[in-house]
């Protein structure tokens, strides 16, 4: 393997790795798609245009293939997340026992949604991308984008009480 594919492996893996986990929802498989994601680039590393930096294209590999996963097998289900490790020895049980309620009751939300709009809040929100950078990626117009983002949030909003919807309700992009 040449030392140009080790060097970007290491520098894209695991970001690659977190995008498809939070697609798939199961690390072992999220594994395998950013292992294919690899293997694609390496095969097909001339169809790279440039313009995109390298992470963008590959991040939209990785989407694409937990999409095709997500298509093949949508009938499976899988755990939501991994239990989060908390090390703060200041919280006490009660306060860790509620931050990990409020977690889940956003992330089982955020799997509620259609894939349409998880994946737009969690490019947008968790992986902190600018609306035109997803664009890019689901190769779809910013303005649409938009209103997926907007339609997400009117989604969460229904499902969640007004004390977790907070930190959502910046409407700026």
């Amino acid at each position: 393997m040449s030392e140009h594919l080790v060097a970007i492996m290491e520098e894209h893996g695991e970001y690659c790795l977190r995008v498809a986990y939070l697609y798939v929802k199961d690390w072992a498989i999220a594994e395998e798609i950013v292992q294919d994601v690899f293997f694609s680039y390496y095969r097909q590393q001339d169809r790279f245009e440039h313009r995109a930096s390298l992470k963008t294209y590959l991040v939209k590999i990785t989407v694409h293939k937990s999409h095709d996963y997500l298509r093949s097998w949508k009938n499976k289900r899988h755990l939501l997340l991994e239990k989060l490790h908390i090390g703060a020895s200041k919280r006490t049980p009660e306060t860790m026992l509620i931050a990990q309620d409020e977690r889940k009751t956003l992330t089982n939300a955020l799997f509620e949604l259609p894939i349409t709009y998880r994946e737009v809040v969690i490019l947008y929100y968790y992986q902190e991308l600018k609306v035109r950078e997803i664009a890019d990626i689901l190769t779809c117009a910013e303005n649409t984008v938009k209103t997926r983002l907007h339609r997400a949030r009117k989604m969460l909003q229904e499902k969640l009480a007004t004390s977790e919807w907070e930190v959502l309700m910046d409407d700026s992009f």
